[in-house]
């Protein structure tokens, strides 16, 4: 009777682009959420940190101390307690600190606060 191929029953699977569709929704969402050009500000105002430290510490990449500055903490504070913050931050550093302190002020403002999951 298995050797007939009339009674043999079949089973078929459909597939669904239920995954594709989610994730192309996803992405659509962190677009909306994240805006594209707030997103490249922050990068480049990272980058812009990581270059002037290595200009006030005046030393490589491997030798740099550790030292965060918490660009979301900073946005949370008052302009006056974020130049305090900022300062208190770099007191190891020997060299004047008062541009770097100013050109990231500068940079930051109109910035907003991130949340979630892009934040580290």
């Amino acid at each position: 009777m298995a050797s007939e191929p009339s009674t043999q029953s079949r089973v078929m699977f459909q597939t669904s682009d239920k995954t594709q569709e989610n994730t192309q929704r996803k992405l659509g969402k962190l677009t909306v959420k994240y805006n594209r050009k707030d997103l490249q500000r922050r990068l480049d105002i990272e980058e812009w940190i990581d270059g002037q430290l290595h200009l006030l510490l005046d030393c490589e990449e491997e030798e740099i101390p550790e030292l965060e500055i918490d660009i979301d903490e900073l946005l949370e504070l008052p302009d006056e307690e974020q130049r305090a913050r900022l300062h208190e931050l770099l007191l190891g550093c020997g060299k004047p600190k008062e541009d770097f302190i100013n050109g990231l002020l500068y940079r930051m403002k109109g910035l907003r606060k991130m949340s979630g999951p892009l934040k580290k």
